[in-house]
């Protein structure tokens, strides 16, 4: 899927960070959400590495990266994670976007490290800030996931393990998005990495969502990041049902714009054609 990109393994830290790299130009780090790796840009990468020096990463403990010794799954860990990797590659200075969990970790760089992000897109999402502010019946029907995963250990751990490809089906096929969206070289990695070891990272990714990570959002509060911000979300979808995502973010942010796509939450494998004009106009724009 990524025949012109380098695989890179890189230790940071508690961890060892997977990476693909292509392209030349302003760089442009690649982060996946959940339940996915780096394999969910695979349509849109090589495209982006036309105009960009390109990296792709998997986040801690997710896809080929390796479960941190620490196991700290916060966004705070996460963000500084790929930020070494940034720093590793020679790039101080670089743009992100970023796909839910990748969305959210992309938010917190902005926040903790303003100086190294150019410009910013995050993809159906709102801030995590703001979702668990507004739990009401519907949402906690569409994202009963947050409340799952964030059980103690190893509830959710020893229940997805009954048959973990049943579970992986129903999350990656639900949220507006059909199974039939996936190719099958993505569906296959996400399958092949899809195991106890990610299964359990997955679930500290949500318990620090609901624990740590809101420490670190409340001592931010009215705090809005300044570096441009692209919004993709889609119109299928959770975030665009149940949200303003415009009008959220502009109470995150101060130079916001974007755009509802005919998607539903995994638009970049629904819509890439849609979903890389967007980003490439983003990126390109002065």
């Amino acid at each position: 899927m990524f025949e012109s990109f380098e695989n890179y393994r890189i230790p940071v830290g508690a961890t060892t960070i997977n990476v693909m790299r292509a392209g030349a130009g302003s760089p442009l780090l690649l982060l996946h959400g959940y339940p996915q790796t780096l394999a969910m840009w695979h349509q849109i990468a090589p495209g982006l590495a036309e105009h960009h020096t390109v990296v792709a990463a998997d986040l801690r403990g997710y896809g080929d990266s390796t479960a941190p010794t620490d196991n700290d799954y916060s966004f705070r860990a996460m963000a500084d994670d790929q930020l070494t990797v940034m720093r590793t590659l020679g790039f101080d200075r670089f743009a992100v976007a970023g796909h839910d969990r990748g969305a959210r970790t992309a938010h917190r760089m902005a926040l903790d490290h303003p100086d190294s992000i150019d410009r910013m897109a995050v993809l159906d999402i709102v801030p995590t800030r703001h979702v668990l502010a507004h739990v009401d019946r519907r949402l906690a029907s569409r994202y009963y996931h947050w409340f799952f995963l964030s059980q103690p250990e190893d509830l959710p751990e020893r229940l997805i393990g009954g048959d973990p490809l049943l579970y992986l089906h129903r999350a990656l096929g639900g949220l507006g998005t059909g199974l039939d969206a996936f190719a099958p070289e993505a569906l296959a990695e996400y399958e092949r990495c899809f195991d106890a070891t990610t299964v359990h990272a997955i679930c500290e990714d949500y318990r620090a969502a609901i624990g740590v990570d809101q420490e670190h959002d409340e001592a931010d509060r009215g705090r809005r990041i300044e570096q441009p911000l692209l919004v993709l979300w889609g119109a299928n979808g959770v975030v665009g049902g149940l949200h303003e995502p415009l009008q959220v973010w502009r109470e995150y942010a101060v130079d916001v714009r974007g755009a509802a796509l005919d998607a539903g939450h995994f638009l970049v494998e629904e819509r890439p054609a849609q979903t890389l004009d967007e980003l490439r106009a983003f990126l390109l724009a002065g």
